[in-house]
């Protein structure tokens, strides 16, 4: 990519947000009957991750997760209050929130099958076995050793746990959390996306601070992915330099 081309990239970015803030509906928040039973249910959540590890984390299905909840005294079973806000937050209409990407679960319960998927060594994270995995070991190649794996597939139950932290970190307001990440039942880490980085970079891998790497220059001149969220996308979402979405078979 030329600098003048990453220049208006960045420019784009900064309006892209802009244009987001002035154009997307009035802000949908949870409701103030919903806060406790919000908290409790992303606290058991959490406690279910850090029970069975981060790695099965990602791939666990919400079945599993209402088992261990049962089964688990530290975790404890969630209440029917609670799974109702799940519900409603994998089922209802995205729009409203100013989101607009497509379905990609139809049901909260969707299984990923451990045979499908590849765990990624030194990552914690899972690719799809076939087009995902393929397409990662040939970044590796074209990009080299310091791109790495920063998160790969994503069951139900992880992108609703990512969705109730980012809700909570945006004081409840689920149009703000919408922007940076989808919203369960939405993500395309279910169909074959993935995040990567820049080792040693940390946080700012999920910055805009990525899209000044050489790493992600060098991506920009690949014919066989590009990034799935650019600024000013039709999903509504916040121009992400680290997603990486296949457009051809490897």
């Amino acid at each position: 990519m030329h600098r003048r081309t990453f220049l208006g990239l960045v420019a784009a970015s900064a309006a892209s947000m802009a244009f987001a803030q002035e154009s997307s509906p009035a802000s949908v928040f949870l409701h103030v009957d919903e806060l406790a039973d919000f908290e409790s249910a992303r606290q058991r959540l959490d406690r279910v991750s850090r029970y069975v590890g981060f790695g099965n984390f990602n791939i666990i299905s919400f079945d599993l997760v209402l088992h261990y909840a049962r089964n688990v005294s530290k975790i404890g079973a969630f209440t029917p209050s609670e799974l109702v806000l799940f519900e409603r937050l994998f089922y209802d209409a995205t729009e409203p929130y100013g989101f607009f990407g497509q379905r990609t679960c139809e049901a909260l319960t969707a299984v990923i099958s451990e045979k499908e998927v590849y765990k990624v060594p030194r990552s914690g994270h899972y690719l799809f076995q076939g087009e995902a995995l393929h397409a990662f070991e040939r970044l590796q190649k074209d990009v080299g050793p310091t791109l790495v794996l920063t998160s790969g597939v994503r069951s139900v139950a992880k992108q609703m746990s990512l969705f109730l932290d980012k809700i909570s970190a945006c004081e409840g307001n689920i149009s703000l959390a919408a922007k940076s990440i989808a919203p369960p039942g939405h993500s395309y880490h279910s169909i074959g996306d993935f995040d990567v980085g820049k080792k040693g970079f940390g946080y700012l891998n999920f910055t805009e601070e990525f899209a000044k790497t050489d790493e992600f220059l060098t991506l920009q001149q690949l014919p066989y992915v590009r990034t799935r969220y650019l600024p000013r996308n039709p999903d509504g979402v916040w121009f992400e330099p680290w997603h990486i979405q296949i457009i051809k078979t490897v």
